[in-house]
């Protein structure tokens, strides 16, 4: 079952630099979704990932919403 995960960011330099990290681990780009206006990344992933998903949110100095 996938759960969907979210991280906000500062600008627009944090977002892509976690989107580049993402896609380096494997998620598909259909699966990772960047809303500007909010400035939140969201990633949909297996339950089992989600450590990970927010390991690269931390390391990308995200704020968890």
């Amino acid at each position: 079952m996938n759960k969907t995960l979210n991280g906000s960011y500062k600008d627009h330099d944090q977002a892509k630099n976690t989107w580049d990290d993402l896609i380096a681990t494997g998620i598909p780009r259909d699966n990772i979704f960047i809303d500007e206006e909010a400035k939140v990344v969201k990633v949909s992933v297996p339950a089992e990932t989600e450590r990970e998903i927010l390991e690269i949110f931390e390391r990308c100095v995200f704020r968890r919403t």
